[in-house]
């Protein structure tokens, strides 16, 4: 079996890879974070905000993970809980109200799946993000920096578009979790990364994803450029339009 896949794993989950933050950083300025989800509490696992990408305003959403260890726990590892979520969803609806686009990078192995998580609703948290952006009259595009791990990370990917870094992964389940599940072997996961169609070729193949970014020192530049050019195009649509083209792009995948 070709170790190709797992190497991406591998490249997705390193531990110097930039993260959600290095990101909005990097491409956009003036970025105000906003926190809390008006209903529980802040989580960390989310950044979101308003920011400018060049000169036009934009709403910015992130699961960030961190870099070092403390950082890493006080973000829960990039996994949200339901308020970042709704926090994140709060920030979408401000978005549609003022007409802004909406870019989202996604890097968790999935939203945080703990007693207190499944207590306020993290199963209906993900699907109304689901529901309302599927619905959302303002443009919206995705980047996959690292990990794309099942619902926590189609939660803030239902969009126009979806972009993915080369060595970054999307998928519905971990490849350690695919193995335990098919194989009872949560070592066969090289095997299970293949079978699983996680990287950003095949993604691209099965039109779950646009387009693939190289990683390199002009990412962020190529990053910039890309998501400025496409959020003027979406922009400039009529709003029943953009419905029309998102609900067709998901009706056509894997197809």
């Amino acid at each position: 079996m070709k170790p190709r896949a797992f190497e991406k794993v591998t490249a997705a989950r390193a531990k110097g890879r930039l993260t959600s933050l290095d990101f909005i950083n990097g491409i956009f300025s003036h970025f105000i974070e906003m926190h809390g989800d008006r209903r529980f509490a802040d989580d960390k696992a989310v950044v979101a905000g308003v920011a400018s990408l060049e000169h036009m305003p934009v709403t910015v959403i992130g699961t960030e993970k961190g870099h070092d260890v403390r950082e890493r726990a006080m973000r829960n590892f990039g996994s949200a809980h339901p308020e970042g979520y709704r926090k994140a969803l709060r920030q979408m609806k401000l978005a549609e109200k003022f007409s802004r686009p909406i870019i989202c990078f996604v890097d968790t192995s999935g939203a945080y799946c703990g007693i207190g998580a499944e207590e306020r609703g993290q199963g209906q948290a993900i699907a109304e993000n689901l529901m309302e952006m599927m619905t959302l009259k303002t443009p919206i595009l995705s980047v996959i920096i690292g990990e794309g791990g099942s619902g926590g990370a189609l939660a803030l990917a239902v969009a126009d578009e979806v972009w993915m870094l080369e060595n970054a992964i999307y998928s519905v389940i971990s490849p350690e979790g695919c193995a335990s599940i098919l194989w009872k072997d949560s070592t066969k996961a090289k095997e299970a990364s293949e079978c699983l169609k996680l990287t950003a070729e095949d993604l691209l193949d099965l039109n779950v994803i646009e387009k693939i970014i190289l990683e390199n020192d002009a990412t962020h530049a190529a990053l910039k450029s890309g998501l400025l050019e496409a959020a003027r195009k979406y922009k400039a649509m009529p709003p029943d339009a953009l419905l029309e083209r998102r609900y067709r792009r998901f009706r056509v995948i894997g197809m």
